[in-house]
């Protein structure tokens, strides 16, 4: 599999810009191995590497991108492992925000808390939810395991936030 490996230092301070460089290759995808940053090899990635080479520069710091492979098929899949585990742990957390939402319905199902402003509240963090997955998809180049079950626990969420509106919809027809 061919790679794009990115080395960089930038000056200590100010450390917003550590903090955002780190952001944005977290935001691409990237893993940390072995002190390099590794991504896939796309012309896609390159350009968005080669914008936050010009971020790392202009906050006093240098860069530098290789392409290439890997030599040993043991380090080839220590990175591949790494990809899956930071995916994974992504789509555990989407996994875990989905239960904390079955549970705010249920609360407010129990509190017969029926009103419209839990409806668009509660909407809003489905709407959260969805796009945070669509994120971790566009990184997962790797098909990680728990792919699958963050994708149907979004379903869910959303059956769940459905009946949950023809729930407060009906109580609001008895007024």
């Amino acid at each position: 599999m061919k790679w794009l490996f990115i080395s960089y230092t930038v000056p200590s301070n100010p450390s917003r810009a550590r903090v955002f460089i780190w952001r944005e290759l977290k935001k691409l995808g990237a893993i940390n191995y072995q002190t390099v940053w590794v991504l896939p090899y796309s012309k896609e990635i390159i350009e968005k590497v080669q914008n936050l080479e010009k971020t790392i520069e202009n906050y006093g710091g240098q860069v530098l991108l290789a392409e290439g492979k890997v030599l040993n098929k043991e380090d080839e899949e220590k990175i591949l492992n790494a990809f899956v585990e930071a995916r994974n742990k992504e789509y555990q957390e989407v996994i875990e925000k989905c239960e904390d939402f079955f549970k705010e319905i249920s609360f407010e199902i129990e509190r017969q808390n029926f009103i419209f402003a839990e409806v668009e509240e509660n909407e809003e963090e489905l709407e959260k939810l969805k796009a945070w997955l669509k994120k971790v998809e566009k990184r997962d180049f790797v098909n990680a395991p728990l792919k699958k079950e963050a994708i149907e626990k979004i379903k869910k969420c959303t059956r769940v936030f459905e009946e949950f509106s023809k729930t407060v919809y009906k109580e609001a027809q008895k007024e």
